[in-house]
């Protein structure tokens, strides 16, 4: 299952637009804050998609969460912007709330740059700002199989990041 994830949109969204088109066969699209009307436009432009969202710090008048946990294809994945965890200061807030939702996969923005690691068997990921870099990532999770492959757009230079 093939899952698009972005992040501060901040009142542009064609890029976002762009990248749905693109990868038609992404089933799930996960948006970690900071553009809420701009989710809520792919939500009704895109109704075939399921959407998770979280808001962002520059989100006032928003009632999604602050934070979201879902479970797609058997994995867990947990989404926040990362603005109430620090992580402009450091990681280790966020990986431990993780580790204690006993998530696969991180979801988060605010920092407007991309970051994709691993945290043991916990997939870590930042997809950038699609509103200001058009920086967004994918995440393929092999239905058979279980394993995850992490791809930030533009391409890395470092490759994807795989979990088994």
């Amino acid at each position: 299952m093939k899952l698009l994830v972005f992040s501060d949109s901040h009142g542009n969204c064609s890029d976002m637009k762009r990248a749905i088109k693109r990868h038609k066969n992404a089933q799930v699209i996960f948006f970690c804050g900071d553009g809420h009307n701009d989710i809520q436009d792919m939500m009704a432009e895109f109704p075939d998609k399921q959407f998770y969202s979280v808001k962002g710090n520059c989100d006032w008048y928003c009632d999604f969460p602050s934070l979201l946990t879902v479970t797609v294809c058997g994995k867990k994945i947990m989404l926040t912007h990362g603005h109430i965890q620090r992580v402009k200061e450091s990681l280790y807030s966020l990986a431990a709330l993780g580790h204690q939702e006993n998530a696969d996969i991180v979801l988060f923005g605010h920092t407007h740059s991309q970051l994709t690691t691993a945290d043991g068997r916990m997939l870590i990921m930042n997809p950038g700002s699609v509103g200001f870099d058009e920086c967004y990532g994918m995440i393929d999770i092999d239905e058979k199989t279980g394993k995850i492959t992490a791809a930030e757009y533009p391409d890395s230079e470092f490759g994807p990041v795989v979990i088994k």
